[in-house]
């Protein structure tokens, strides 16, 4: 197989919004970059997302730099298939300049440059932006009896449609927004137990993704001025109330358990000795970044994320990490935040870019 080796300056790892809104900056910046995506379609994980899934903001608050969000006709909060439309749109709009499908297996020290290598070709670049997401590392955690349960176990990157589960009976486990929703259209299907490690925190109704940025903006406004912290959104909760979870709330669907102790062989099994048959267990129980291609330069953590200054990698300052949770820029994984984190960043690369690669901290 003919292989090649390419220079540029700036190398991109993952085309979802991550990667789009940071190549969005990089094309204004006129800088000279690729963006490698390891997904044979656009969309990033979108196109793999249930297919039930909404945003938790109107369109018109879910958009990436420079174009906003069309409407999806007849609905308030934009599905996940409407969603990868526009994600596609976006790379074509902008000309970005994507090449897939190419896998990262690792990224390595050149002397003065990083080494991206593939399956195929080879890319040497000055800066590298990781913003390969969290969806391909599923987090379950190590509970007893889990190799000992009889039934079927799924993670939510498996789920799909209720309708696979019709009449069977599912124990849904975590307390998180995909657990909520989920839950909310088995539970019309299926004889459905939540489990939680603690009792479900819903938003206030009138709560949705535009008032949670607006919060988290007011927090990194003030965190950056030394200011008083102001509320936080975990102190008004965890769930938000889209319109399928508030119709099973509203039909007593949506009564939690406290977190069982652990797996029999026929069920779940509390620490009082109560225990509950089923059929299915299914894990909502979120994601690790994922990091295993920059084995060769940083360590994580026990929760997978690594030390960095902004969005910049401390042990390895030409690499940065794009939208992987609140820890690589406040709302960086939502769509709406994933501008403001790779704006700064692509003004920083461009900067360092002008004056000189900084040595790595070894």
């Amino acid at each position: 197989m003919h292989t090649e080796q390419h220079l540029v300056d700036v190398a991109v790892i993952g085309g979802g919004q991550a990667g789009l809104a940071a190549g969005y900056f990089l094309r204004r910046a006129k800088a000279d970059f690729v963006i490698l995506d390891d997904h044979d379609r656009p969309g990033g994980a979108w196109p793999q997302y249930w297919d039930s899934l909404r945003l938790f903001s109107p369109a018109a608050h879910s958009m990436l730099p420079g174009w906003w969000m069309p409407e999806e006709e007849g609905q308030e909060y934009p599905s996940a298939s409407h969603v990868s439309w526009y994600l596609g749109e976006y790379e074509r709009r902008y000309d970005l300049p994507v090449h897939r499908p190419v896998r990262v297996r690792r990224v390595e020290r050149a002397d003065d440059r990083l080494r991206l290598v593939t399956g195929g070709d080879t890319w040497l670049a000055r800066r590298v932006i990781s913003a390969t997401g969290t969806w391909r590392a599923p987090y379950t955690p190590d509970i007893p009896g889990r190799d000992v349960f009889e039934g079927e176990q799924l993670h939510t990157v498996e789920y799909r449609r209720p309708d696979e589960f019709a009449g069977r009976r599912v124990v849904v486990v975590g307390g998180g927004n995909s657990a909520a929703q989920i839950l909310a259209e088995l539970s019309s299907v299926a004889r459905t137990t939540w489990a939680t490690p603690r009792p479900p925190r819903f938003l206030p109704d009138d709560i949705d993704g535009r008032a949670l940025f607006a919060i988290a903006t007011g927090a990194q406004k003030a965190a950056a001025q030394g200011g008083p912290e102001p509320s936080s959104i975990g102190d008004l909760g965890d769930i938000v109330v889209v319109p399928s979870v508030r119709e099973a709330r509203e039909r007593g669907a949506l009564k939690a358990e406290p977190m069982f102790d652990h797996l029999t062989r026929t069920g779940v099994a509390w620490a009082d000795g109560s225990t509950q048959d089923c059929d299915v267990i299914l894990w909502c129980t979120g994601f690790r970044p994922v990091l295993d291609h920059l084995a060769p330069l940083v360590t994580g953590d026990r929760w997978g994320r690594v030390e960095v200054e902004g969005t910049r990698v401390v042990a390895e300052p030409r690499l940065h990490l794009l939208g992987y949770g609140d820890w690589t820029g406040p709302t960086s994984a939502t769509l709406i935040g994933a501008a403001r984190t790779a704006k700064a960043t692509v003004a920083q690369i461009t900067r360092d870019l002008e004056g000189g690669v900084p040595a790595a901290r070894r």
